[in-house]
């Protein structure tokens, strides 16, 4: 596996423990990594820390972007993966540049089928692709 996949599924697993458990981010941070010591390679942490603080920090402007192109879905009742997916996909997209969003839309919809469900993968998809051609059409 690659290590900035392996770093996204690493993300997924904490920012899905934060939602979940509502537990400190830095604890549940320090607490994965320590059980990750001895398998884990230092580029994976870095990535996989970067995207769950970066996810983190812009919550309020990810959440609204994802709301925005999910009609008739509330937030906090999607599947607690899928939702973390989301987030973490729209903060490459819009506030990562220097990660291609293609790669960020299909490591997405690849976490979604491997965590969640086949419908997920579409529904994310399209999610995500509405929220880039957004920025695509802010500049």
């Amino acid at each position: 596996m690659r290590k900035r996949t392996q770093a996204r599924e690493y993300a997924l697993q904490v920012l899905y423990q934060i939602d979940l458990a509502g537990k400190n981010p830095k604890d549940c941070l320090e607490d994965f990594w320590q059980a990750q010591e001895e398998t884990c390679d230092e580029k994976i942490k870095e990535f996989a820390s970067f995207l769950v603080c970066g996810t983190l920090e812009r919550i309020s402007a990810i959440d609204n972007f994802i709301k925005e192109y999910t009609t008739n879905w509330q937030l906090e009742r999607m599947a607690v993966v899928d939702r973390n997916i989301l987030r973490m996909a729209t903060f490459e997209l819009v506030f990562a540049s220097d990660i291609p969003p293609k790669v960020s839309i299909n490591e997405a919809v690849e976490l979604a089928k491997k965590y969640s469900n086949l419908e997920s993968g579409k529904f994310v998809n399209g999610i995500l692709d509405k929220i880039k051609e957004k920025k695509n059409a802010l500049g």
